[in-house]
């Protein structure tokens, strides 16, 4: 059977709720691309995908799917997982009209600060769980990644950042994010595919560990 070893790995009962958790993923790139597709092999059906771009040659270094050149990212992952694509830039226009409320797991994998500060600012905390990937570029050591709440980042220059913006707009809030301390290596956004993979995965091992961790649903 297709889920035979992840059942093995957490039990009948977390696989259900795992079957059942309503997720919604912003970003489909070298990150968000690789998380996505870690969870609907590991169950996670019920997938909403967010992304304005459309793949480029330049994706193909380090992006799934990225041969279909020109394409829309998140109406090609629709297409070969069978879930629900939105072709959309995530901004606070778009972030006001879109009702994040039938979400159980919210996952952010953007590399525009605005956009993850506007979004972070938009989760209900007591009833969603809400993660976070800073940015993967620029690295080459995947054993430098980390996980912490996005307050207690250090080493990274976009998670400086974002916590900067977060704190300027009045966010209140805590969650956890991945993260790595490593020094960059290039001043353009230089990327390797076992690093930013790797982000992928770890931000996908972090929603595992949420969802079963929680009793909101």
């Amino acid at each position: 059977m297709r889920y035979t070893r992840i059942k093995w790995l957490v039990g009948d009962e977390s696989f259900e709720k795992i079957s059942k958790t309503k997720v919604l993923v912003f970003g489909l790139g070298g990150v968000g691309g690789i998380c996505v597709d870690a969870l609907f092999r590991t169950g996670f059906t019920k997938l909403t995908l967010i992304d304005a771009d459309s793949f480029e040659i330049t994706n193909q270094n380090r992006q799934l799917h990225s041969e279909h050149i020109g394409e829309n990212k998140a109406e090609v992952f629709a297409k070969i997982y069978k879930v629900k694509g939105v072709v959309a830039k995530v901004d606070e226009e778009f972030l006001s009209e879109f009702d994040l409320s039938e979400f159980d797991l919210i996952i952010d994998a953007i590399d525009d600060i605005p956009a993850k500060v506007a979004l972070a600012n938009k989760i209900d905390f007591k009833k969603q769980i809400f993660i976070s990937s800073t940015g993967g570029a620029r690295k080459l050591d995947p054993t430098l990644i980390k996980t912490a709440s996005i307050f207690k980042t250090y080493g990274d220059a976009l998670a400086k950042k974002f916590r900067y913006e977060l704190r300027k707009s009045g966010f209140k809030g805590d969650f956890e994010v991945v993260f790595s301390n490593e020094e960059a290596k290039c001043k353009a956004l230089g990327s390797f595919m076992g690093v930013t993979a790797s982000f992928g995965l770890a931000l996908a091992s972090l929603a595992l560990k949420k969802v079963l961790n929680t009793d909101k649903f």
